[in-house]
């Protein structure tokens, strides 16, 4: 059986990874800001080198696998929080822990990115450009001037955040197509993907646009093609195949798990023909 790290286990899908996980024999060192074995503020330069330090000690230096799955809705009025928890938290995270998983030999990584980073028309560029870039306070700065630049219309009827939300997203998944390949990550085995959540019903979810188990999702502001809105298992489900040793062939994938909006919304986007 594997040791295993997981961010966000207090709650979602979190927890629900971190219970597929438990049930499957494994040991879990969970991390979130309360209810887990290690506590730790991911959006804080210092919460994330103090996570990264305590589970290396309890892991003894070698994990198995790592989910970084600890992030904020669009909901949370501070933008520049939301970008320091969303992608700066488990980008230092996973490369805080990237040597412990080479020393297991097959290293697994999952992070939770976001359909929105496709189906929400608010990206960034220059926001992405400085997370992508490394600079945090470059970042934060242009999060918050970003939010002030919504169109009063729009701004009515979207959360606080959502330019930061979805270009954290965004941002995050060019990171794992950009990271995966490199020789620190796959010549020393340490695979890494991404998992895009749709509308699943998780506190963050509920807390940024009103829906809950009996909201019609054929109201739901986005297609919903299945009928129905995801549950955390349906995610914890993926993180967990992500995480397996068999899978030894998969890396630098960004996996939509949103019940076949980003299909509905975008069905030529992908595949993208390679230009010469």
């Amino acid at each position: 059986m594997g040791t295993f790290a997981v961010t966000g286990t207090a709650s979602g899908m979190g927890a629900a990874t971190r219970d597929v996980l438990v049930k499957a024999g494994h040991t879990v060192i969970g991390v979130d800001l309360r209810d887990a074995d290690v506590i730790a503020d991911l959006g804080t330069a210092q919460g994330r080198a103090s996570a990264v330090a305590e589970v290396l000690e309890r892991s003894g230096g070698t994990l198995d696998g790592a989910a970084a799955i600890a992030g904020v809705g669009p909901d949370m009025p501070d933008s520049a929080a939301v970008m320091s928890i969303n992608y700066f938290g488990p980008v230092a995270v996973l490369d805080g822990l990237r040597p412990a998983l080479a020393r297991s030999g097959a290293g697994r990584a999952v992070v939770i990115a976001s359909n929105s980073a496709t189906t929400v028309p608010m990206i960034d560029d220059a926001l992405v450009g400085h997370a992508l870039a490394g600079d945090e306070d470059a970042a934060r700065a242009r999060a918050e001037e970003a939010a002030r630049e919504v169109p009063a219309e729009l701004a009515e009827l979207a959360p606080p955040s959502i330019v930061a939300y979805a270009s954290s997203k965004f941002a995050l998944a060019r990171w794992v197509r950009r990271t995966a390949v490199v020789p620190e990550w796959a010549r020393q085995g340490v695979l890494l993907n991404a998992i895009a959540p749709g509308a699943v019903l998780t506190p963050l979810m509920t807390g940024s646009t009103g829906a809950d188990a009996d909201f019609d999702p054929d109201r739901f502001p986005t297609p919903m093609p299945l009928g129905i809105f995801g549950e955390p298992e349906d995610i914890a489900f993926w993180v967990h195949q992500f995480l397996k040793p068999e899978a030894r062939f998969t890396t630098g994938a960004v996996l939509f798990v949103d019940g076949g909006t980003d299909a509905a919304m975008r069905p030529d986007a992908q595949p993208t023909a390679w230009q010469l």
